[in-house]
């Protein structure tokens, strides 16, 4: 793998506040969707197709960006992507009337998309991707979780969702001047016409993470409407069930970044979404406060534990993080397409049966994801071992083949970095042939003589 870009002269915090405000609308989507039916008499297809619409629009960004951050540079490309936000949010905020409020959807959800590029193609080159990527899901996780208690209070209308994702991108603007103007690397990085490393990985991680996301938000898009009209619960009530998930997902990320690459990568995200299979199934089927407030909170304290280690294994496949950005636009486009999903297998087979036929998906989709953090760059190395070829696998025989103690490294610890050293020929130097004197030539040879007679 070519060298890491060094990351030390872009702060991680900038790069935690704008994911926060390119990644919150896809947080905040299920009030959006609800209030966007109640406030502009939508049906419920109608407006999870807007939603959609939001989605779509910022993951298109991503794929139209992912490799151009470097070309047009991030501080510029983070104003344009804030300053889209706060047309498109302000416009939506600002109307009733559809077509307009679709209008200004499409241009912050673009704008969205375009501040997640950036903040995703940052992060990969930072030397600690999993940290940098765990710091801005808590960061909205919590800002998420504080707007799904305060909403509820600030009454009606599709206004207050919109005129929140306006108002975090106004607090994002500062954060995004102190991004370069663009990447600056150590050493002969790569460079801008370098093919994407591991291609059938990242293809199948990318494909494979789509589905993911449309599952997780074929339920998040239709959340509300199960604990309204399903569960009985008020929207005061189904808002406090979202912050208390959310709050648990900000326990969860905590835990996933102490513990870092120590369970390495597939075990996280295998098991981890075999347990979000579940606890969708049980939201899915839930008929009263404790199944649904059960299964929803367990769901979202698990999902960016997940979601953290993916996007940790998707920018360990690129330094330059253009994997990390497809894979990322790859996960939008799926949450794009899930409140429609959501809606349809809803409307024409009730909230179980969606519920099985998601948990079915997301245990098809454990198998390949694991498979790729097992056979990529993503899985964890061990300091000491043989890089190329033996990783884990030679340092478990080395520690069982009476190696020396101290010398063995611990399984599961973080990749070491390797630091490409060019090398140099040297002149050659022209060889000197010693001869012996011809005094010490006839001192040999009376001597040879002698001792032959």
């Amino acid at each position: 793998m070519p060298p890491r870009p060094r990351a030390a002269a872009t702060p991680v915090w900038p790069l935690v506040a704008l994911f926060t405000a390119g990644y919150l609308a896809a947080y905040l989507l299920p009030t959006t969707v609800a209030r966007l039916g109640a406030s502009l008499r939508l049906a419920p297809t109608q407006a999870g197709l807007m939603g959609s619409t939001l989605l779509l629009a910022s993951a298109l960004a991503g794929f139209l960006l992912a490799s151009r951050v470097e070309r047009i540079g991030p501080h510029r490309l983070a104003r344009t992507g804030l300053l889209l936000m706060l047309i498109g949010y302000g416009t939506a905020a600002a109307t009733a009337s559809v077509p307009l409020v679709l209008a200004g959807a499409v241009i912050g959800g673009f704008g969205s998309g375009t501040a997640t590029t950036v903040a995703a193609s940052a992060i990969a080159a930072q030397r600690d991707p999993h940290r940098a990527s765990a710091l801005g899901l808590l960061s909205v996780s919590a800002t998420a979780g504080a707007l799904y208690l305060t909403i509820p209070h600030l009454g009606g209308g599709h206004r207050i969702p919109f005129l929140a994702l306006a108002a975090m991108a106004a607090c994002a603007w500062p954060a995004a001047g102190r991004l370069p103007t663009a990447h600056h690397q150590s050493g002969p990085g790569p460079g801008p016409r370098t093919p994407l490393p591991y291609l059938r990985g990242g293809l199948v991680l990318a494909g494979t993470i789509a589905l993911w996301s449309l599952a997780q938000n074929s339920l998040w898009g239709v959340s509300s409407r199960i604990g309204l009209d399903q569960a009985g619960l008020g929207e005061v009530t189904v808002g406090a069930v979202f912050a208390a998930g959310l709050g648990a997902g900000l326990l969860g990320v905590t835990a996933a970044s102490a513990l870092g690459a120590r369970l390495g990568r597939a075990l996280p995200i295998g098991a981890g979404t075999a347990v979000i299979a579940g606890c969708i199934a049980l939201a899915a089927s839930a008929h009263d406060l404790a199944s649904f407030a059960t299964g929803e909170i367990a769901w979202n304290a698990i999902y960016p534990v997940v979601l953290s280690y993916l996007i940790g294994l998707a920018a360990s496949l690129d330094p330059r993080g253009r994997w990390a950005v497809l894979v990322g636009s790859a996960s939008s486009l799926g949450t794009a397409c899930g409140p429609v999903a959501g809606s349809t297998l809803a409307a024409h087979a009730g909230f179980p049966a969606m519920g099985q036929i998601l948990c079915v998906t997301l245990l098809l989709l454990a198998v390949p994801m694991t498979a790729v953090a097992l056979h990529t760059a993503g899985r964890p190395l061990v300091p000491g071992a043989v890089r190329r070829r033996g990783g884990a696998a030679a340092a478990l025989l080395s520690a069982t083949t009476g190696a020396t103690p101290g010398t063995v490294p611990q399984l599961g610890a973080p990749e070491q970095q390797v630091t490409e050293i060019e090398v140099t020929a040297l002149p050659p130097r022209p060889l000197k042939i010693r001869t012996r004197r011809a005094g010490e030539r006839d001192q040999a040879k009376t001597y040879a003589s002698t001792s032959a007679r």
